[in-house]
């Protein structure tokens, strides 16, 4: 049976709901937008949610329409133009009565936004800034969790978080422009980079307000491909030229993209040279980015370069104890220590593991334990026990289809090569942690697209060939012992 919904959006201001029925229980209410939270941030991904739907919070149920809160406009009209329908959805699912979403501008009155099974949501505490209402096209949505205040310092990445202090406090200071930060996946380049961007956007410089223009190097390349289809690229770089401050999340997305980088290059020579704070984030240093030009990573080179390493044992048990302590859950330090021993690899696997504990203790009724982390945790656990690399898979099925290593990076389309380079893409998508862009960037930097292709791919022939999935069921069983 289909779902008919109507799906509107209004204006201003919290809202007097009132409840009735068994669906429409206080706490009921709180458990089913935490489900469909959850369910969202699975069905769009981490970084699509974080963007756009972290900020959605819940007012309340009247009769049958579920009103939301955006704190903009351009945020209203953007969540309820591409995510209204899937929303409505996920609502209906839960609660018979629901027909209808309203989506309006403004904070819930006396009413928290319920928590996030997967990442529960922090509100500010005295002191800490609201959430900045983002420019439409120039200002990615700032997380209100990852403020300085919140960062965990250690000995890995002290000296990252002291030159971000430094920036925000005091932008285009001369050897501090260009701010470049690198590191692994998770180790809080994107945590520093929305507390630059928080600490600019809410604090005047010389009686005025300063303007950031914070986006990811993907979304600067879809804008610039869309001003040169627009035939509105003057606009362009006139709006991203007139900016304070230029802040480029993920640099690395730009390799093998020429005429982005060129036109990334104009604009960051006209930045500096009128003396504007640009701060960049990548994986690697700039003299480690192969497929930037020379020109680029010069420049890139030529300011303040801070790494991010990878963290030590007492940094993830901070960063545990704090995670709790502001989610104001108590957790044993016997279990504390349990998890920074045993998930090594990013700070954000480490407080997803933490999360999902808490969740699932808080939803059975049940006490924080080392038992019940081995018991909730045990795919995650299981994972760290026996790393397995990218450069390990592809020796195995090059091994196995009788191929050369060199292949898994070479552009040939040949079936005999494609078919195998398709199944070791698929094996790193399922038997390591990395994310699609980092599986391409093994394979002879391809785009994130093609992975997810490949995966696609294998996964239709593992349904349609039983030789073929015995196959990979063989690679897989032979990776993991």
């Amino acid at each position: 049976m289909g779902i008919n919904l109507e799906i509107k959006t209004s204006g201003q201001g919290g809202v007097g709901l009132q409840t009735s029925a068994v669906w429409n229980d206080e706490s009921q209410l709180a458990e089913q937008w935490a489900r469909v939270r959850a369910r969202l941030q699975a069905e769009v991904g981490e970084v699509e949610y974080r963007t756009w739907l972290k900020q959605v919070s819940f007012a309340g149920l009247a009769g049958d329409e579920v009103v939301v809160m955006l704190p903009t406009r351009f945020l209203r009209d953007w969540v309820n133009k591409e995510y209204g329908e899937l929303i409505a959805s996920f609502w209906q699912q839960e609660n018979q009565l629901v027909k209808r979403v309203e989506f309006r501008t403004g904070a819930p009155a006396s009413r928290p936004a319920a928590p996030d099974l997967a990442e529960p949501v922090q509100a500010p505490s005295a002191g800490q800034p609201a959430m900045v209402a983002p420019r439409q096209e120039n200002m990615a949505a700032l997380d209100q969790r990852f403020t300085f205040e919140t960062f965990v310092v250690g000995k890995p990445n002290e000296f990252a978080y002291a030159c971000a202090r430094r920036v925000a406090e005091a932008p285009a200071t001369a050897g501090f422009n260009p701010l470049f930060l690198y590191g692994g996946v998770g180790l809080g380049k994107t945590h520093l980079m929305h507390a630059i961007a928080w600490e600019l956007s809410t604090n005047a410089r010389g009686g005025r307000p300063v303007s950031v223009a914070y986006m990811s190097a993907e979304k600067f390349m879809y804008r610039f491909i869309n001003a040169l289809r627009s035939q509105s690229t003057l606009e362009f770089k006139n709006e991203l030229r007139s900016v304070d401050v230029l802040m480029i999340d993920d640099l690395q997305f730009l390799i093998g993209k020429d005429n982005t980088q060129e036109e990334f290059f104009h604009t960051f020579n006209a930045l500096v040279d009128a003396g504007k704070q640009i701060v960049i984030s990548a994986d690697k240093s700039p003299s480690d980015l192969s497929g930037l030009e020379d020109r680029l990573r010069t420049r890139l080179g030529c300011g303040m370069v801070a790494d991010l390493h990878a963290t030590t044992f007492e940094l993830r048990y901070s960063i545990l104890e704090a995670k709790a302590q502001r989610a104001g859950v108590e957790v044993p330090p016997k279990v504390l220590e349990f998890l920074a021993r045993k998930i090594t690899s990013n700070n954000r696997e480490l407080e997803g593991a933490l999360n999902r504990l808490v969740a699932h203790a808080n939803l059975f009724n049940r006490q924080v334990t080392i038992d019940t982390a081995h018991e909730v945790l045990h795919d995650v656990l299981k994972a760290h026990d026996r790393k397995i690399s990218i450069q390990e898979i592809q020796k195995r099925v090059c091994e196995h289809y009788n191929i050369r290593i060199a292949e898994m990076s070479s552009a040939r389309r040949a079936r005999n090569i494609a078919r195998p380079r398709q199944v070791a893409m698929y094996l790193a998508k399922q038997l390591t942690s990395k994310s699609l862009p980092d599986i391409g960037r093994h394979f002879g930097n391809r785009d994130h697209t093609t992975v997810m292709h490949a995966v696609s791919r294998v996964t239709e022939l593992i349904a349609q060939d039983a030789a073929f999935a015995e196959d990979v069921e063989l690679l897989k069983r032979l990776l993991e012992n």
